[in-house]
């Protein structure tokens, strides 16, 4: 084996690994909402969630294309540049998941890839305008555009079902939440995971494997939309509860509200190839929802930690993407690469073992909010 053939199987581990958190990262995007409200139970939609994740990957790779071809010269683009950009990605999705924070996976990939881009070829390298016209601008609309739908739609349905019995009414928006909450994450499917397909697309194209502008090969859709389905099925409990219980008081007519306008903007962003964050749509959607309700509680401390998240998330990662750089490009060769590899494992086994002396799991992520992520040993206990 090669040196760059030894990085490439590295980078697409990583690639493959990045996938899977962003999994379990955003699976509160689609899920949490009919969790809360009890339309589904916590493993089950997880379950659904997973399915409809690894189905809607394979339907569109637009916003692949976007993520390969339309941010970072390719041509200056090396195999460890994309594995530097990946790794600052993952630490902030595992510090922000540890957090509870709903921050956006799809923005910290791509300021992983900017930074770690930068810093190896300059600021040249970066296609600006498509990065503001594609992610910054949409980053920036789609929370707002979601949240106006939301409380349009849930105005508009206490309207309409305002002499309707509250037993009925409410088992029928637990019913159609179902439907709703399942189209999130078919929507998520075709944007979420063909970041990662974009991100593995550029390494094959910066090893030589695939000519400049290539589309993603069939295995790496498919072992992106399996990485991406086991990550959901994991489920990102402390993120699913800080969507559900941490933003609005929320009733099962807007949950569906919140769903339904999440999965419409999902889709259209899929369809112009935008890489939009899920994270920014469901949250606004699910602000929208408090909003456009008269007399629902909306915890705005909340939502203004998330705020704060979501300006560094960029820049954050895009520094943590830079710095990996370095040190790989300072080591040398292959080593630096394998070097910053386990440094990136012990991170995760880090997280993973500090998430578990209190852990947030499907038998307490319903339980009283109490300010935080984590259920108050009483409350989880009764729970």
């Amino acid at each position: 084996m090669t040196g760059n053939n030894a990085v490439l199987v590295l980078v697409v581990a990583t690639a493959l690994g990045f996938d899977f958190t962003n999994g379990f990262h955003d699976t509160g995007n689609a899920m949490a909402t009919s969790i809360v409200t009890e339309a589904l139970r916590p493993r089950v939609a997880v379950a659904v969630s997973a399915v409809l994740n690894l189905v809607g990957a394979f339907l569109s790779t637009a916003v692949a294309a976007t993520i390969a071809n339309g941010l970072v010269d390719s041509g200056v683009v090396t195999l460890t540049v994309v594995f530097a950009g990946l790794a600052g990605s993952i630490l902030w999705n595992l510090a922000t998941w540890y957090l509870g924070i709903p921050s956006s996976s799809s923005h910290a990939l791509i300021g992983g890839v900017v930074g770690a881009t930068m810093a190896a070829a300059g600021a040249n390298a970066v296609k600006w305008q498509g990065l503001v016209s594609k992610v910054i601008v949409p980053a920036t609309l789609s929370p707002f555009i979601a949240g106006t739908v939301a409380a349009v739609g849930i105005y508009l349905v206490h309207r309409l079902t305002r002499d309707v019995p509250d037993g009925p009414r409410g088992h029928g928006f637990r019913l159609g939440q179902v439907g709703s909450a399942s189209m999130v994450s078919l929507a998520h499917g075709t944007n979420d995971a063909q970041k990662t397909m974009g991100v593995i697309t550029l390494a094959l194209i910066a090893n030589g494997t695939l000519h400049a502008g290539a589309k993603s090969p069939t295995w790496v859709i498919a072992s992106c939309a399996v990485a991406i389905a086991l990550g959901t099925y994991i489920g990102g409990w402390r993120v699913i509860r800080t969507l559900g219980k941490g933003l609005v008081e929320i009733d099962s007519a807007q949950g569906m509200a919140s769903e339904s306008a999440s999965a419409a903007v999902i889709l259209c962003s899929t369809d112009f190839g935008y890489s939009l964050s899920t994270t920014h749509v469901a949250t606004g959607s699910i602000l929208g929802s408090g909003v456009g309700k008269r007399g629902a509680v909306v915890r705005w401390r909340t939502a203004r930690r998330m705020a704060v998240a979501w300006l560094f998330t960029l820049p954050a990662s895009a520094v943590v993407g830079a710095a990996a750089y370095w040190a790989a490009h300072g080591i040398g060769g292959t080593i630096g690469v394998v070097v910053i590899f386990i440094v990136l494992l012990l991170a995760a086994v880090a997280f993973f073992l500090a998430s578990r002396r209190a852990a947030v799991t499907p038998e307490n992520v319903n339980a009283a909010w109490t300010g935080s992520v984590i259920p108050a040993p009483e409350t989880s206990k009764a729970a």
